[in-house]
């Protein structure tokens, strides 16, 4: 018997990989497939002295793929909700308040994403400008500036005033979106309203990284300690990264930060960093297990948008850490193609 526990021991304690193969389910498909395209970004934000003409060069070879739905980085009007109706578990400030937005509209975020998505079904080929303004609003109201932003690049300049539940407070808050620098504006939804597209969707997830340690500050010290340790060949791809964001065009940067061997190195220099670390309350291994929970909720998010929609075009903007792991997972799923990026952007 003690050999029977010894040999079970060993028989346990072997790596098992999944014995149902799920990866050619999808052999006899009927129909087309959906094509996925991960653009790895950078934060705009960051990006010292940007220009949203830097990023015309890159917005035509985007256009040029015509995705059918883009998503991006960001927490939906649902996930927002939910953090404001738990303020213990997510934080009382997880999302920016939709207060003015409901004072024009009369409508809390529930009730604006169900408008929202009982404008979008009966959505005309040629909305007219009191339309656009309408749906504007609603985005609003549902915490979804982003789209909002679509609609209002949609507008003739002369349109794009107050009117159909857009009042000053609102137009300021659209207006003062167009002077930001973030990605999820100048380039999703600008590439979205280029065209023609109604929204763009929102699918970041932090509901499951939130860490629950005893010592946040040792926790956080654990982790840069981790990736102090293993981020020698990241420090040198951020000086390339740092030197291709003072050019006038960012298309160069794109190419460079969307690289197999750039993503590599980003993923190894932060998970394979912090699993190797050593660290008496598994801290480092703790912040990868939250790392992967939201990158597969933030899966889970971009399948829904085209679940109604087999064989549709999407294009995903996410940081390029993300990339890694939007690739290998998103092209795990049935009847999905994964878009070389490369090919793209050349």
């Amino acid at each position: 018997m003690r050999k029977y526990g010894l040999l079970l021991s060993v028989l346990i304690s072997i790596p098992a990989f999944s014995q149902v193969k799920l990866s050619d389910l999808d052999r006899d498909m009927a129909g087309p497939r959906a094509q996925i395209l991960v653009l790895g970004t950078v934060h705009l934000n960051g990006v010292p002295g940007f220009q949203p003409a830097a990023l015309n060069g890159l917005l035509d070879r985007l256009a040029a793929y015509k995705p059918e739905i883009i998503t991006i980085e960001t927490e939906s009007g649902e996930e927002c909700d939910l953090a404001a109706r738990h303020p213990v578990k997510y934080g009382a400030d997880y999302c920016p308040s939709t207060a003015a937005a409901k004072a024009a509209t009369g409508l809390d975020v529930p009730a604006a994403m169900v408008e929202v998505d009982k404008t979008l079904k009966d959505w005309p080929a040629q909305a007219t400008a009191a339309q656009r303004r309408r749906l504007a609003a609603l985005f609003l109201a549902a915490n979804d500036s982003a789209s909002a932003y679509v609609q209002w690049l949609q507008l003739p300049e002369a349109e794009r005033r107050v009117g159909d539940s857009l009042d000053p407070a609102l137009v300021a808050q659209l207006d003062k979106i167009a002077q930001c620098n973030n990605e999820n504006y100048q380039l999703a939804a600008r590439l979205a309203a280029r065209l023609g597209l109604p929204r763009v969707h929102a699918v970041d997830n932090h509901t499951g990284d939130r860490i629950d340690v005893p010592d946040i500050k040792a926790f956080v010290r654990s982790i840069e300690a981790a990736w102090a340790a293993g981020g020698a060949q990241m420090k040198a791809y951020r000086k390339q990264e740092e030197a291709l964001m003072q050019a006038a065009d960012l298309l160069p940067l794109y190419r460079f930060i969307n690289e197999p061997e750039r993503l590599r190195a980003a993923a190894e220099g932060n998970v394979a960093a912090a699993m190797r670390a050593q660290s008496a309350e598994g801290y480092p291994q703790i912040w990868v297990a939250g790392w992967e929970i939201r990158n597969l909720r933030m899966v889970a998010n971009i399948r829904e948008t085209f679940r109604e929609r087999p064989g549709a075009r999407v294009l995903t903007i996410v940081g390029a850490t993300h990339k890694p792991w939007f690739d290998d997972w998103l092209g795990q799923l049935q009847g999905v193609d994964i878009v070389n990026v490369a090919v793209i952007l050349k």
